[in-house]
């Protein structure tokens, strides 16, 4: 039976948390690559980037970044926009779920092709149960669930929630 554990409105203040804190870190940016993993991780970057929007002057960009989720070796790593539109700047990178980090350390490893100004990685959930030395900078909550427990993120329109099932 699932079970929630982030409502709408607990979503939205972690949203609006992790803007200022990116923010924060880029205050000083005349631009902000904001680069969310294609599906649930790019949703929640649409989240984050229309927050970041109302309170800095700084261009933020959205970047799609694809991969097959399950064998991302394989299929390797693209972007919506091309390596010299995010070389040089500030990226962060987005997900909506760190579990394994298998997702969050093969997005990485494309962005350090080339030359970035900082790059830094954020998650709505941060379950702790990597296998690699990846971590996020900006998390929403933290949970320490067992591998057979999974978590289930659904943005729908004034109605975003996270379930543990």
């Amino acid at each position: 039976m699932p079970h929630q554990i982030l409502s709408h409105k607990e979503i939205q203040y972690k949203i609006n948390r992790i803007a200022y804190q990116i923010y924060e870190a880029n205050v000083d940016e005349k631009e902000i690559i904001i680069a969310g993993i294609e599906g649930g991780g790019l949703n929640f970057a649409k989240k984050i980037v229309n927050v970041l929007k109302e309170i800095t002057t700084a261009d933020i960009n959205i970047c799609k970044v694809s991969m097959d989720k399950k064998n991302p070796l394989q299929s390797g790593v693209s972007t919506s926009i091309k390596e010299i539109d995010y070389a040089n700047k500030s990226v962060v990178l987005v997900d909506d779920v760190l579990n394994s980090g298998t997702t969050l350390i093969y997005g990485v490893h494309h962005f350090l092709r080339v030359p970035l100004k900082q790059l830094k990685t954020a998650v709505l959930v941060n379950r702790n149960h990597k296998k690699y030395p990846v971590k996020a900078d900006y998390k929403g909550i933290s949970l320490s669930t067992s591998l057979h427990e999974q978590i289930q993120v659904e943005f729908k329109t004034n109605s975003d929630k996270v379930y543990l099932l």
